[in-house]
């Protein structure tokens, strides 16, 4: 799960690049994707600077997808509002799955 770090919810656009290529069922994202924020409530001096989306820089000397670099864990990212002016780094947190019994 990606969140910008004032609570908005980062999440691909559907058919967006990367989905090509799936690891354990899950799309592998690229550095060339752009996560679009919703819920996002920042402000500054009481005026609306939402975070609108999420933005990757990789290292080109890992493992790429028709020459993108793949995200992972360690991938510097930064959110923006729509007028592109950073507001820091996404927040990413494990989500786990498997078994529930109840």
């Amino acid at each position: 799960m990606i969140s910008c770090p004032h609570g908005g919810v980062a999440a691909a656009l559907s058919g967006s690049a990367g989905h090509a290529v799936l690891m354990g069922g899950l799309p592998v994202r690229t550095a060339g994707e752009v996560l679009t924020v919703v819920g996002c409530r920042h402000t500054v001096d009481g005026v609306p600077a939402p975070c609108a989306s999420v933005r990757w820089t990789a290292d080109g000397d890992g493992v790429l997808i028709d020459g993108v670099p793949v995200v992972t864990d360690s991938t510097a990212g930064m959110c923006f509002t729509a007028g592109l002016v950073p507001q820091g780094p996404p927040v990413v947190a494990a989500v786990r799955g498997g078994v529930m019994c109840g």
